[in-house]
């Protein structure tokens, strides 16, 4: 499938979803994290939920993030720019929703991006070869380009694996993994 076919079935699929449904997908999700082999790192970069738009509730992850004791990084977009720039996350951060409902930082402690150690990606579907589709503006892609070549990518999905991405680019960069309720998949 393409990934405009893709992006208008899995919003439609998300938008199934009761506000119950996403808090118990989430807790199960971040509870599947666990399993995975990269919680020895230092700094972790994940979105903030976008309600409207019912994403994976990050909030349970944060939680886990807080009580590891890492380096939370969260980022603001530039729609000027494509660009992404990243903060670290802390008690006196002032988070602010954006004219398309993103929370995002006011300002803060800047972050480079070749500190970053794991990214956890937003998607509404994933392939069996680990690419994804996103809401189609590139900023995860761009982001990714310039954080250290070992990064960990971590997608984040409600639904399990989606039939094949026909129109993947060169510039797409595939997951590491990618965890649902019910399984982690390895790339």
């Amino acid at each position: 499938m393409t990934k405009a076919a893709l992006r208008k079935a899995y919003k439609l699929k998300r938008n199934n979803l009761s506000i119950e449904d996403i808090d118990n997908l989430s807790i199960a999700i971040a509870n599947k994290l666990l399993q995975l082999p990269i919680w020895d790192k230092s700094f972790y970069h994940i979105y903030l939920t976008i309600e409207e738009q019912k994403e994976v509730n990050t909030d349970f992850i944060l939680n886990i993030l807080s009580g590891k004791d890492k380096n939370i990084v969260i980022s603001k977009s530039d729609f000027k720019t494509g660009l992404m720039h990243n903060f670290l996350l802390t008690d006196n951060t002032v988070i602010k929703k954006n004219a398309l409902n993103i929370p995002e930082p006011i300002d803060g402690i800047p972050i480079q991006n070749n500190v970053i150690d794991v990214v956890f990606i937003p998607l509404l579907a994933f392939d069996k070869q680990g690419h994804r589709v996103g809401y189609g503006k590139g900023f995860y892609d761009r982001f990714l380009a310039s954080c250290k070549a070992d990064v960990i990518k971590v997608g984040l999905s409600f639904f399990d694996v989606a039939p094949l991405i026909e129109d993947v680019l060169e510039t797409d960069i595939a997951l590491d993994y990618c965890v649902t309720p019910e399984q982690i998949f390895s790339f």
